[in-house]
């Protein structure tokens, strides 16, 4: 690694750190520059021994010491810059400290996911990125074999998604999907029954589902507010439901995620 101290927080040397804050622009610009970023040392280091390959690093002096095994084998610069400098280039307080932008990996195929799975979630259009790294989280503790997300879910990579999976996201296998009718006859395939989260009158609890669980499963969940789609519904081999109580209708979609996996492990 190269040490460098940065002099000018608008230097195109941290231009990968630039604006970290703005969604909508990181959304678009990170896949399109094949890269990722990566908040805090520990996040850091699992993404290093998940195999990711670093491009630079960003981070307060102090936290060098921390990563400097890790980082030495990279020929790759290591900016170092005071707090105020890191405000200034990423655009808000960096508590954590360090940063470290990464290549983002080629996503598998789904059919060879698929076929190495036995229990997998279907994340559709979950546009949330703290609720898409909770489920990594929960898909990583409780036993799933990959996460499959749908055309227009949210980036499992995006920053706040991978600090709130504490870095799991780079430990579960996950791809992206084709539209529904393509995806629904992939999971055909591969021998999965398909079974949607959903409110509806004819469906069966999650104790029944787990009670006698098929072979494969793979479990769709949806994004808050608008739940499930008709396409995904209609892919649906079955409806789960968690039964709630006192006339709540159902749960945070990353909380019923983790309630749904523990039911099934």
């Amino acid at each position: 690694m190269r040490i460098e101290h940065v002099r000018d927080a608008a230097t195109d040397a941290v231009a990968d750190y630039a604006s970290l804050t703005d969604v909508a622009l990181r959304s678009i610009t990170e896949p399109e520059r094949g890269i990722f970023i990566a908040e805090s040392a520990k996040v850091i280091r699992r993404a290093l021994d998940a195999g990711c390959v670093p491009r630079s690093v960003l981070m307060e002096e102090k936290w060098l010491p921390g990563l400097q095994a890790a980082l030495e084998p990279f020929d790759i610069p290591v900016h170092l810059a005071d707090p105020a400098q890191l405000e200034a280039i990423t655009g808000y307080r960096v508590h954590r400290g360090a940063l470290a932008a990464f290549e983002r990996p080629a996503l598998p195929d789904p059919g060879v996911l698929l076929a190495a799975s036995r229990r997998v979630a279907i994340l559709e259009d979950i546009v949330d990125h703290t609720n898409v790294g909770a489920i990594f989280r929960s898909v990583a503790a409780l036993g799933a074999d990959a996460v499959l997300v749908t055309p227009r879910c949210a980036d499992p990579l995006y920053r706040r998604s991978v600090r709130v999976s504490m870095g799991t996201v780079f430990q579960v296998p996950w791809t992206r999907l084709p539209e529904w009718q393509a995806a629904r006859e992939l999971l055909t395939g591969h021998g999965f029954r398909v079974a949607a989260l959903a409110l509806s009158d004819d469906a069966v609890t999650m104790r029944q589902l787990a009670a006698d669980p098929p072979e494969r499963l793979a479990l769709v969940l949806g994004a808050e507010g608008d739940g499930l789609s008709r396409q995904a519904l209609a892919a649906a081999d079955t409806v789960v439901t968690i039964p709630m109580a006192h006339g709540v209708d159902s749960l945070n979609v990353a909380a019923a995620a983790a309630v749904a996996l523990y039911a099934l492990a």
